[in-house]
């Protein structure tokens, strides 16, 4: 019996010493800081420098974990949408949009005619100071998304051009090497067929970096991979936009995609997908797509589509801290200065939703 006791105690130990390698240990439950007048498109935990990054569309903010405003890059190019810090390279990822639509307006007018997507790549230990210029500037960096902006060219399966990323092992393996995944935003036209998957491109960081060059204002930026390691279709049915934003859990398996819902009658149309990462797509041609018959490593079919939920926070920013709770944002506008503000609230994941304390 005392032996008994004694693995189980070892067992919680191990256990609780873990999720708190994983997340972090102790951090505070919610993070509030104020932008300006473009709303919050996603938030980045950094648990090295006790840091939380943001992108207000037009400006990447720094914080401490009081939310005191400690640096910000500013004058961006485009629309600066969902990011994930890398660890490693102490590096954070964000997907950028220049574009000539009602998405570009007021942020990349020069994109008369042409649009063309980008990862940013953010290096947060030379983000120094407030107000600093993106243009010419080492600390932010871009590399084109030259796969997706074929497709939005080319109009294929709804391509509006991108939004989430997230960084996980292969989709088919339950660890290894990590990789930079970018999420397709995709057009919700109902009448449309080929727009009812969602599509995750694969990329290796390092690679990304060393196509890497400044932002010159008014110039397109053209260096990038001709293509990604892989490109991933997600059978989620219609959403508006695509993927906002994307989290991967470690300790849960578990890619989450969260979205803005889609309108189609025939789908239930949830707030979030959920998939097992360590499950292998299978290759399959593609439902409601008739100018493309290739066979591609899908997730879910029409028959079985992937899991789904009801949950309204993740679309604008959303940070796993590895052990099954995450960094939500829960946005809004200042009633007292009239600017955007973002509340990072902690969360954790229950086995079927994600719940926070007292709610």
């Amino acid at each position: 019996m005392r032996k008994l006791v004694f693995i189980i105690v070892a067992f919680v130990a191990f256990g609780t010493g873990m999720a708190g390698q994983a997340g972090h240990g102790s951090v505070p439950p919610e993070v509030y800081v104020e932008g300006g007048k473009h709303h919050v498109q996603g938030i980045a935990y950094d648990p090295d420098a006790s840091k939380m990054y943001y992108s207000f569309t037009d400006r990447f903010m720094v914080t401490d974990m009081e939310g005191s405003i400690l640096g910000s890059v500013c004058h961006i190019q485009g629309h600066l949408g969902a990011m994930v810090f890398d660890r490693e390279s102490r590096r954070v990822y964000a997907s950028l949009e220049c574009k000539d639509d009602v998405i570009g307006q007021g942020l990349s007018d020069f994109a008369k005619g042409r649009s063309m997507f980008y990862i940013a790549i953010i290096d947060v230990d030379k983000v120094t100071s407030t107000d600093m210029d993106s243009e010419g500037n080492e600390a932010f960096k871009i590399v084109c998304v030259r796969e997706a902006t074929r497709d939005y060219h080319t109009r294929f399966y709804g391509c509006s051009g991108i939004d989430g990323v997230a960084i996980a092992p292969k989709i088919g393996k339950k660890a290894g090497k990590n990789y930079l995944y970018v999420a397709y935003g995709i057009y919700g036209d109902a009448k449309r067929t080929d727009n009812d998957s969602q599509i995750l491109l694969r990329y290796d960081m390092k690679n990304l970096d060393k196509y890497a060059g400044t932002v010159r204002f008014g110039e397109f930026y053209s260096e990038g991979p001709v293509k990604p390691l892989d490109k991933y279709f997600v059978y989620t049915g219609n959403t508006n936009w695509g993927v906002q934003n994307m989290a991967y859990d470690p300790s849960l398996g578990k890619m989450f995609l969260f979205v803005y819902k889609g309108s189609k009658e025939q789908f239930t149309n949830y707030d979030v997908f959920t998939f097992d990462l360590w499950k292998k797509p299978v290759k399959r041609g593609l439902p409601g797509v008739e100018y493309d018959t290739s066979r591609h490593p899908v997730i879910g079919s029409w028959e079985d589509q992937v899991s789904g939920l009801f949950f309204k926070y993740g679309s604008t920013g959303v940070s796993p801290l590895g052990d099954g709770r995450f960094y939500f944002s829960e946005n809004g506008k200042s009633e007292a200065t009239g600017k955007q503000y973002c509340r990072a609230r902690l969360y954790r994941w229950d086995g079927e939703g994600f719940i926070t304390d007292g709610r």
